[in-house]
């Protein structure tokens, strides 16, 4: 018999369920993706008891908008979830530069736990002041 992987987290935006009124829980691909974001808009050493956790996405947005800058955002990310998010991995990576919208489009796409059929999670990055 095979086994199913179940993965679940609490909901930081810290939502009443509204039949129990507990903190609502995330669940699966949802848990996933919303993991993978954490990382990559947690600074280095925001993480009290993990400071090594983190990344360098919000310094590498003050960069000029290039292809170059992507690429070093490609390589962040991919480096964040190999090391920080072992239920996810890699199919495809895609981060285009943005210049007219002073942004970065990412594209990924992920394999969560045992599914045959890639996550797609598409992000807008920007910096903030």
């Amino acid at each position: 018999m095979a086994s199913t992987i179940f993965y679940s987290d609490l909901d930081l935006r810290f939502l009443p369920n509204p039949v129990t009124g507990d903190v609502s829980m995330s669940y699966n691909e949802q848990a996933v993706i919303r993991s993978i974001q954490n990382l990559l808009y947690t600074r280095p050493y925001e993480r009290l008891f993990d400071p090594t956790i983190g990344s360098g996405l919000p310094a590498l947005l003050f960069e000029p908008i290039s292809p170059l800058t992507a690429s070093s955002i490609e390589d962040e990310i991919k480096r964040l979830i190999s090391n920080y998010e072992p239920r996810a991995s890699i199919y495809q990576l895609n981060v285009t530069a943005q210049a007219d919208k002073d942004s970065f489009q990412v594209s990924l796409y992920v394999f969560i736990g045992n599914n045959t059929t890639p996550t797609a999670i598409n992000l807008t990055l920007q910096r903030t002041r």
